[in-house]
């Protein structure tokens, strides 16, 4: 070696002598160690993996296919009823047609017939959703689901995920693909308290498994995502729209997957499912308790199908005498009334109602309908009709929560005078809105009190407008109410535009009984299984309206029920506020009220008796004309709360209110009526929501004196031609000029 080399060599030397070597905690991570740890996890869970394949077996059937029972009870410790026989008969899979086979394919699994029976990147996704809390997983296999059904549970744990997979690797090694096809069509779960597709064809359609035609299939395939929801007879608008496109998802993947022609794909239509019917056992208004009672366990994460598996022990808040009282008394001032066979009005009839204690937020009865296995479809929770005027009070409380002003600057309060002329359009809106009174009367000067009495629409249109409907809105929804596509912040809804059900109108109403302290419904007291307890959350929540705001409110409302259109719920033998509605049409009439003790919301719809029902008016039920709130609903209220008081109750209201009406508005001066339509109307017919006036009647006290600044939101001058209306509201008026087909009535 030369010199230089030599020289070179010593250089490197010297390099590699002075690197230093790596020292604390980079010594433990390597490339080489971090490499090597990685694949010694691998080879570990490799390992760990292949001892649960070998000690793990396929299982026997799970016990849900030996269902026990669920035991329903009141509160009293009563039973209410006994439910758990398993709707499921069995099909083999040649007796459905192929085309429906493949929609559950086309829905749930599209390499079905392909794969080794598991989704590995599906089940790593649940795990580790699982175990960070996000819920519920997606992307299991058909097998899978078919596994998780048949031998295993509806736990959402990681040792039941890990079982999921091993059993359905052997699964598929052992069984057909028809095999599990069919096992999984037979055991999975439609909604209806059907199990399997012969239960569901025949709670959907009305026909065998073998008769259902691929657009029928394509809905029971799509309806596994979600049966509850997606049950078109009480599906929202939202859930209808969502069960429609998952309906053309799977026909599209079948045409995708050549299982289906696209020029047939083309030609089908959505196949409307028929309407339910309640299981033997469920009569009466058991059905539609027990339904409320599952439904509310739902929200509180116990399933539809962990109910239907049965052993649970569920005790009911109802009490068995005022649920009694209600039955009775809806007997007594509808039913005998009604000629459902001889009049086609009264054969539409519906009655829904729910009654709450404000201090509990207890569920103490409730009226879902006729009878659960004639009319499925809960009435009490249904929130498809207009709550029409019973809306009113909400805009006020709004307005007093808010401090709002009229658009002269006045603070709004319960002696606050508004113009009560008919057809006004509103002052300040960017969206125009001119709504009709009833008979298109004109009240003129009028306070608050007074337009809540008399139910008069051009106040409360203009009070939206001073507080902001999109401020109404949020006052609503912190009461109780439910945001919808119905719901938008437009003047119109100061008229009750939106959908509601009694349910949540009974809590909107019991927080106001409750001083402002939000209430929300709750029909279960405890729900016990051998594996688990649920407690339901406090019905009474925080203060959502300031106590000064809801017992205004309610002083207001003691007023309606004193000397407006709740004449009839009025009593000596109890102190009441409420409030009554009537909706577009007369198709829903409305009375909400309540006593210290009690709010129950009591409600007539009119639904139409053809094959798939619809809202049709009730002007001519029991031969009365006009169904409105005052009459029905509220002679139905006074006589369930004097019973379901004992005969009555020295309980009163203890409000804390600043200001009340300076004088007894009623009886007002006879209200004059619009030229325009004086000589069109009929002098005799009395104005929605307002009893007829009593000429014996001495008046208390005075009307309030015309104020000598100009009534608040005074109209402009009246217009050549006919104002406009809120365009998403429709013609007040209607098609035929008459203001009884309106949605604008009170």
């Amino acid at each position: 070696m030369g010199r230089a080399e030599a020289r070179q060599a010593r250089q490197r030397g010297a390099r590699r002598a002075e690197k230093p070597k790596p020292t604390g905690i980079r010594r433990f991570f390597t490339w080489k160690k971090l490499l090597g740890t990685f694949f010694g996890f691998c080879l570990l869970a490799i390992g760990t993996f292949f001892v649960i394949y070998l000690i793990v077996p396929v299982p026997s059937a799970n016990a849900r296919a030996e269902m026990q029972s669920n035991v329903y009870k009141y509160s009293d410790g009563k039973i209410l009823a006994r439910t758990g026989k398993v709707n499921r008969e069995i099909v083999e899979l040649e007796k459905i047609p192929k085309d429906v086979q493949y929609t559950f394919v086309a829905a749930e699994n599209k390499t079905f017939f392909k794969d080794a029976g598991v989704d590995l990147k599906g089940t790593t996704r649940g795990l580790m959703n699982t175990l960070t809390g996000k819920g519920k997983q997606g992307g299991s296999t058909i097998t899978q689901q078919y596994v998780k059904n048949y031998y295993l549970d509806q736990d959402q744990t990681v040792t039941r995920k890990l079982k999921e997979l091993v059993i359905s690797l052997k699964v598929d090694r052992k069984k057909s693909k028809n095999e599990i096809l069919a096992g999984y069509i037979n055991t999975s779960y439609y909604g209806r308290n059907a199990y399997g597709i012969q239960a569901a064809a025949q709670a959907y359609y009305g026909v065998d498994a073998g008769k259902l035609d691929v657009a029928q299939g394509a809905y029971l395939a799509a309806l596994l995502q979600a049966p509850s929801q997606y049950d078109w007879a009480v599906a929202s608008p939202t859930s209808k729209k969502l069960v429609t496109e998952r309906w053309n998802y799977v026909l599209d993947n079948m045409v995708g997957e050549d299982w289906l022609d696209s020029a047939e794909r083309a030609t089908l239509k959505f196949p409307t499912p028929k309407e339910p019917k309640g299981a033997p056992g469920m009569e009466g208004q058991t059905g539609y308790l027990v339904e409320a009672a599952n439904k509310e366990l739902a929200s509180q994460g116990v399933s539809e199908e962990d109910i239907n598996a049965g052993g649970w022990t569920i005790t009911l808040n109802i009490d068995s005498k005022r649920q009694k009282a209600l039955e009775e008394s809806v007997k007594r001032q509808l039913e005998d009334d009604l000629d459902r066979k001889g009049n086609k009005v009264d054969a539409t009839v519906q009655a829904g109602a729910t009654s709450v204690e404000p201090e509990t937020g207890k569920v103490v009865a409730l009226y879902g309908g006729v009878d659960y296995v004639k009319h499925y479809l809960n009435n009490a929770t249904r929130s498809d009709y207009q709550p029409a005027s019973t809306f009113k009070p909400i805009v006020f409380a709004s307005a007093l929560e808010n401090d709002s002003e009229t658009q002269d600057g006045d603070k709004i309060g319960v002696n606050t005078i508004y113009d009560g002329t008919s057809k006004r359009p509103v002052v300040g809106s960017d969206t125009p809105f001119n709504p009709e009174n009833e008979d298109d009367r004109d009240y003129g000067p009028v306070n608050v009190q007074k337009a809540m009495n008399s139910s008069i629409n051009s106040v409360f249109a203009q009070m939206i407008v001073d507080v902001t409907p999109a401020e109404v809105k949020k006052t609503a929804l912190e009461l109780g109410m439910k945001d919808g596509d119905d719901f938008p912040e437009r003047p119109a809804i100061s008229l009750g535009t939106m959908g509601a059900s009694t349910w949540d109108m009974a809590g909107v109403y019991a927080t106001l009984d409750n001083h402002g302290k939000k209430v929300t419904p709750t029909i279960v007291a405890k729900a016990e299984h051998k594996d688990r307890e649920v407690e339901p959350a406090d019905p009474i929540g925080s203060q959502v309206i300031s106590r000064e705001t809801a017992d205004t409110v309610t002083s207001v409302l003691t007023g309606v029920v004193k000397n407006g259109s709740g004449d009839e719920a009025k009593s000596n033998a109890y102190e009441a506020a409420g409030k009554t509605g009537t909706s577009e049409d007369n198709k829903s009439a409305w009375f909400a009220g309540y006593t210290p003790e009690l709010t129950t919301v009591v409600a007539l719809f009119g639904e139409s008796t053809a094959e798939g029902g619809g809202q049709v008016t009730l002007t001519g039920t029991a031969n009365s004309g006009r169904a409105n709130g005052g009459g029905f609903p509220a002679k139905i209220w006074a006589d369930y709360t004097l019973g379901a008081l004992g005969g009555g109750s020295d309980a009163k209201f203890d409000l804390e209110v600043d200001e009340i009406a300076t004088a007894d508005p009623d009886p007002d001066p006879t209200p004059t009526r619009s030229p325009s339509q004086s000589a069109t109307k009929s002098p005799s017919r009395e104005p929605e929501d307002t009893p007829p006036p009593t000429p014996t009647k001495t008046p208390t006290s005075t009307p309030p004196p015309t104020p000598t600044k100009t009534p608040t939101s005074t109209p402009p001058p009246t217009p050549t031609t006919t104002p406009p209306t809120d365009p998403a509201d429709g013609d007040p008026g209607g098609p035929d000029g008459d203001p009884g087909d309106s949605l604008l009535q009170p």
